[in-house]
């Protein structure tokens, strides 16, 4: 993907669910963390949301020969010479899992917050607080759950959460793997000044514009609009998705990614 720089004072985001960087099933599993992190150099993003980061996986360590001996989000982190917060969703028999944030600015604090819906699905919002030039930023990272109901009440209770804990006046990016193909959730998210910032305005000056869901799963040929950056305080100047073969051999969602403007940057 060749990307043109971003506009001057813009924040470029990325939200991408990286399947563990592990790809295939069985035999035919193949290991992509560190094409992975070669990817990400490529967006050139200031602030990175990651889903399905793996921790830690003892069977996986003794199975590839490349594995690396520290966390996911460490060796991606330190390759993009970028800060990282972490916290595990899911906790299994060889390892945990979870959601983490990549930050070009320093990290304030690092808070999760358990949504799990069921004991099927160990879920959780990654709350970030943020230090930027002018002002501080809350990031979320969200992995939501397979089912309708479980994702309308943990976009419930997200908006809980920020009405809560994030003062209203403060600016808040929330992006991840929402599971949202019918794109039903963002109404809820409206309560708390939330707006898609990912979704491409199409139309003419003649017409009413709407909203374009944009898809990225799976990664070579994008159907289902699964993921989303939703911002308070920020407006879109780009939006841009990474799709087709290169990027289908390092995950099975496509990263997507945009170039955000606060109001002092128009």
């Amino acid at each position: 993907m060749n990307l043109a720089p971003p506009a001057a004072g813009a924040l470029r985001v990325a939200s991408y669910n990286i399947h563990k960087g592990v790809l295939g099933v069985g035999p035919t599993k193949r290991l992509r963390i560190h094409e992975l992190r070669e990817g990400l150099a490529q967006l050139g993003a200031d602030l990175v949301f990651l889903q399905e980061v793996q921790f830690e996986h003892r069977r996986h360590a003794r199975r590839f020969e490349h594995w690396p001996p520290q966390p996911q989000h460490e060796l991606l982190g330190q390759a993009l010479g970028m800060h990282t917060a972490y916290q595990s969703n899911a906790r299994t028999r060889h390892g945990e899992h979870g959601n983490a944030l990549l930050s070009r600015y320093p990290v304030l604090s690092v808070a999760q917050h358990d949504v799990s819906d069921h004991r099927f699905e160990q879920r959780g919002l990654l709350h970030v607080r943020l230090q930027l030039p002018q002002q501080q930023l809350h990031c979320i990272v969200v992995h939501f759950g397979l089912f309708a109901a479980s994702r309308m009440r943990q976009s419930a209770r997200l908006v809980q959460f920020i009405a809560e804990q994030v003062p209203a006046h403060e600016p808040v990016i929330v992006a991840g793997d929402f599971n949202d193909w019918r794109g039903v959730l963002g109404a809820e998210l409206a309560a708390v000044q939330l707006r898609d910032v990912s979704a491409r305005l199409v139309g003419d000056a003649h017409l009413p514009r709407w909203r374009h869901r944009v898809r990225t799963y799976p990664a070579l040929l994008p159907l289902m609009p699964l993921d989303r950056i939703y911002a308070r305080g920020f407006s879109a100047h780009r939006v841009v998705l990474g799709w087709g073969a290169n990027w289908a051999r390092l995950s099975d969602h496509a990263p997507l990614l945009v170039d955000l403007l606060a109001p002092t940057a128009h």
